[in-house]
């Protein structure tokens, strides 16, 4: 079995990588590993390092709006997992072009290529925010799109694309919804690692508005287990929500990041809100729940105790990126 994972060297990709290389998912244990990677900013080959080794993995830089690469990538594929994307929220808000390219049209250069090659099963690997914001209750998957963000209305777009692709070509694409992830390996922009990273080194962290901005939490481990359980017997055509099940304010969060780095208060600083911030996510797992059989694994405590454990243990890892991190997180 062959499997391309688009975005392998970043984040979430990496860790997929690295727990499909190590034996974790029973699917995978013979496959041979494709990772498609442009080393953006924010991926970076020492993420495989711990597998780099594996004969059974293949890395290959491109990029995904690439035609003549991908097509190169997806000979003799038999599951694509495609992560690849621009992710980070006030980046697209300070320039939207990037986002658009990478997740709309990278998104449907990999979707062309999977179709001619008769790739068996693609995974779309997409986010909460697509949905907006909601003040109460859950979101389900067949709820509205109502994106808010360059960001989230880009991905919102490349799900879009998905869809047409299962339905006009037949495709055997699904789509995953995940929440906010956190783990080792992020790199030090989005909240958790930039809190961390600069409690770390003794300086101030921002906090937007009034902190009370609500997130659902979600274990990078829980997250891939979940996109592995689509990939194994997923739906063609159906979309997935991967949540983490606890869900805090910013501010919430940032009290027990202080705690955990052991500082108070005065190393906040309060900072003008994010343009269209969205108030609150929630997404509702019942789905995938019910019919794979998926439950986060990961408590949220001893995760992100792990976490900032990892981040003050691997200080060569992360001091040569801060340079390339944007000064505020969400």
């Amino acid at each position: 079995m062959r499997v391309l994972v688009t975005g392998g060297a970043g984040f979430i990709g990496s860790h997929y990588v690295r727990q499909a290389l190590s034996g974790e998912y029973a699917s995978l244990r013979d496959a041979e590993i494709v990772v498609l990677d442009k080393l953006t900013y924010a991926g970076s080959r020492s993420n495989l390092d711990p597998v780099a080794d594996s004969p059974r993995l293949r890395f290959v830089r491109g990029d995904i709006c690439d035609p003549a690469v991908v097509r190169e990538v997806m000979a003799g594929v038999d599951l694509v997992v495609h992560f690849a994307a621009e992710s980070h929220v006030d980046r697209s808000i300070a320039g939207s072009a990037d986002f658009v390219l990478t997740n709309v049209l990278g998104t449907q250069t990999v979707l062309h290529a999977a179709h001619h090659a008769g790739v068996g099963r693609v995974v779309h690997v997409s986010t909460d925010e697509v949905y907006g914001s909601i003040d109460e209750g859950s979101w389900r998957e067949d709820h509205v799109l109502e994106p808010n963000s360059p960001y989230s209305a880009s991905k919102a777009s490349s799900d879009l694309v998905a869809r047409s692709f299962h339905r006009t070509y037949g495709l055997p694409v699904c789509v995953t919804r995940c929440s906010n992830n956190y783990g080792p390996y992020q790199f030090p922009e989005k909240v958790i690692p930039l809190f961390v990273t600069n409690l770390l080194d003794g300086g101030q962290v921002p906090l937007y508005g009034d902190g009370s901005n609500v997130r659902d939490w979600l274990h990078v481990d829980d997250h891939c287990r979940g996109v592995q359980l689509v990939a194994d017997g997923g739906t063609p055509g159906e979309i997935y929500n991967i949540g983490g099940g606890t869900e805090l304010t910013n501010r919430e969060l940032t009290e027990r990041l202080l705690a955990a780095v052991g500082v108070g208060w005065e190393r906040v600083d309060h900072v003008e809100d994010r343009l269209g911030h969205d108030r609150r996510y929630s997404v509702d797992i019942t789905k995938i729940r019910t019919q794979l059989g998926y439950r986060p694994a990961v408590d949220f405590e001893s995760g992100l105790a792990e976490t900032v454990r990892w981040y003050a243990e691997h200080r060569q890892w992360w001091e040569p990126l801060k340079e390339r991190a944007s000064p505020v997180a969400g």
